[in-house]
């Protein structure tokens, strides 16, 4: 059986000042909340076992069919005249039901807002169905019932997620008896997909979870599928503060649960960050990194201010995430004496799968500089004060963009500081073990135009990273500065 264990993963590499101890997590105690069980699920693959499952981002808008533009017949162009006049029922004059369930095409995900009807929706998992009977707004009757299929994840072409079947019932007399009823609504939705990957753990499902679930201020029920134990155990402060309710088990449930409404699905706004411009309203990225500070008592907001010309013995702090799988800093001893020279004290991030989220968070938030390779270990990012900087380093290989999308936004969007340093041929490893001539080197478009799986396979997967001291140098004043403004 595995045991969720604390592991320190922070190596300290100077002593300027100690590291905070960690406060109490704050959590809500509250009666109905139970704990899945985490010990008996694998860990996922790691993530340099994931890579080639994403595609790279994409930002052009969703393609959306559009009607073609309507020519005028002679029928059409025909003036009415009072003995042919059309005469509209009540019930053809009335405006078009707004459909229940919002199908965006073939990228963004679908979403269901379901309203309770007549004795609530109900939910029967182990089929995977969720009925709506008719509303009383309605008459009771709906003539016209429609049935969709929802993939209840962020990514809509994502594999080994079970549908969903909504079904619209003709009649109340239509519906099962319910076996359990709820006095609080449902949001169903997948926690597996690309989990596993910590930058998916929130990119995929935290941050659209939390977008859904947060009107409710806790008064929600999450219906889950697709539920993965370890997820539910490494994320439990957080969906605590989500739910105040037991987490369903959607699959292994047998009986018909009834709610007085639901919600079917999650919707990502963009890459691990959140458009304020799009529905749910009033959502922000500073909003969810505040949100997680509450959660996980975190204790700074803003990051330490360096006053030039003035001498301390109090240094800001730099945090170096360590990487174990490709992509790794080889010269990491250097950058950190570099770091040093220039005024800060140096710690390495080195957080194992396992490790307590809130324990690892609160190391992060006491840092004012947040430095690593592209990675999910950069997700971390989300932890920093408000204002903190944070520097990407893209691995050779024009992986500018991808940057950008998966981190540089989102950082800007949290109100970090962002700086990017790309790497050059001379500072990957790929250099050595393929040599100069391999197309991966010599010509990274080549490796582009061949397709994700490449670009996955040699830019993320096959090489190390060995900084240019003298290029980088500039990168980690420009830092200090930042601290200053």
């Amino acid at each position: 059986m595995r045991i969720w264990l604390k592991i320190a993963a922070i190596r300290r590499t100077s002593a300027a000042h100690p590291t905070p101890t960690a406060p109490a997590v704050a959590e809500k105690t509250v009666q109905q909340q139970q704990q899945l069980p985490v010990k008996k699920e694998e860990a996922p693959l790691p993530e340099h076992e994931q890579v080639q499952e994403k595609p790279p981002p994409v930002d052009e808008e969703p393609h959306t069919e559009t009607e073609e533009p309507h020519s005028e017949t002679e029928e059409d162009q025909k003036p009415i005249d009072d003995a042919t006049k059309i005469v509209t029922t009540a019930e053809e004059s009335a405006p078009a039901k707004k459909p229940a369930c919002d199908i965006q095409g073939p990228w963004a995900s679908d979403v269901c807002d379901l309203a309770g009807g007549s004795g609530g929706v109900r939910i029967h998992g182990s089929t995977h169905t969720v009925l709506v009977p008719p509303t009383i707004e309605s008459g009771g009757s709906n003539p016209n019932p429609q049935e969709w299929r929802v993939l209840p994840y962020s990514r809509k072409h994502m594999s080994g997620i079970k549908e969903i079947t909504v079904r619209e019932l003709p009649t109340a007399a239509d519906a099962p008896r319910c076996a359990v009823t709820s006095q609080v609504p449902a949001l169903v939705f997948a926690m597996g997909g690309l989990t596993g990957n910590y930058w998916h753990d929130f990119s995929d499902v935290m941050i659209p979870l939390y977008l859904q679930a947060s009107r409710y201020d806790g008064e929600v029920q999450l219906v889950v599928t697709n539920i993965q134990p370890w997820y539910a155990g490494k994320y439990r402060h957080i969906i605590a503060r989500l739910s105040r309710y037991d987490v369903v088990d959607m699959d292994k449930d047998d009986q018909v649960r009834c709610f007085p409404s639901a919600i079917v699905g999650i919707r990502m706004h963009k890459e691990f960050s959140i458009d304020p411009a799009k529905e749910p309203t009033g959502h922000s990225m500073p909003e969810f990194t505040k949100f997680l500070r509450n959660v996980f008592a975190l204790p700074r907001a803003a990051p330490m201010r360096v006053t030039a010309g003035l001498i301390s013995d109090k240094k800001p702090r730099m945090m170096i995430i360590s990487r174990r799988h490709p992509r790794k800093l080889v010269n990491v001893a250097e950058v950190v004496a570099l770091a040093k020279r220039i005024g800060f004290e140096v710690v390495i991030g080195d957080p194992p799968f396992n490790v307590d989220v809130g324990d690892f968070a609160r190391e992060v938030n006491a840092a004012d500089v947040l430095m690593g390779v592209h990675g999910a270990g950069l997700t971390n990012s989300l932890f920093l004060p408000t204002g903190a900087v944070f520097i990407q380093v893209n691995p050779f290989g024009k992986m500018e963009h991808i940057g950008e999308v998966d981190f540089g936004t989102p950082a800007v969007d949290m109100g970090l500081k962002y700086m990017a340093y790309s790497c050059g041929m001379e500072e990957s490893t790929l250099v050595d073990t393929l040599g100069r001539d391999h197309p991966a080197v010599k010509d990274p478009e080549s490796i582009h135009r061949s397709g994700w799986s490449k670009v996955a396979e040699y830019y993320l997967g096959k090489q190390d990273v060995k900084l240019d001291l003298q290029r980088f140098e500039p990168v980690l004043l420009k830092a200090m500065a930042m601290l200053r403004e």
